[in-house]
């Protein structure tokens, strides 16, 4: 008889990669950076717990789009009163906050429960490519 082993929080070592988007297409890295929030790249992973690693984005504003996603994909707002949904180009928010598309795209990859709010908190995604995790010796990953 085989036995399932399901990861316990004590069991779980979390880690620390770093991500270079400069030239990356942004679906492509959005759906890497999930899978290892998630913790789908190691063999402890259950759904029910947070077995993932901690993720560091540099260079957001270098990013890639295909075909006519600036000017095409909008980005919605509401602030709940009535007549207050503000939309927002692609374009427009690569410009003003190209961290927050990055993080967008992987928050829409990421399950949409109180579990998926604590994975996009280990995400931390940066304009430049200086960040402040350089003590946490976090380890390259090519995408």
């Amino acid at each position: 008889m085989t036995k399932t082993n399901i990861a316990k929080r004590q069991d779980i070592e979390k880690r620390w990669y770093l991500i270079d988007a400069e030239d990356k297409t942004l679906g492509r890295l959005a759906s890497k950076v999930a899978k290892i929030l998630m913790g789908k790249n190691k063999p402890i992973w259950s759904p029910n717990v947070d077995t993932g690693d901690f993720v560091v984005v540099i260079n957001a504003e270098k990013v890639k789009v295909t075909g006519k996603k600036l000017d095409g994909k909008m980005y919605y707002r509401h602030s709940g009163y009535l007549g207050s949904l503000k939309t927002e180009s692609m374009r427009s928010l690569m410009n003003r906050r190209p961290e927050m598309v990055v993080n967008l795209a992987v928050r829409g990859m990421l399950p949409k429960t109180k579990l998926g709010n604590q994975m996009i908190k280990k995400l931390k995604v940066y304009r430049g490519s200086e960040h402040p995790h350089q003590a946490q010796n976090p380890q390259i990953i090519e995408v």
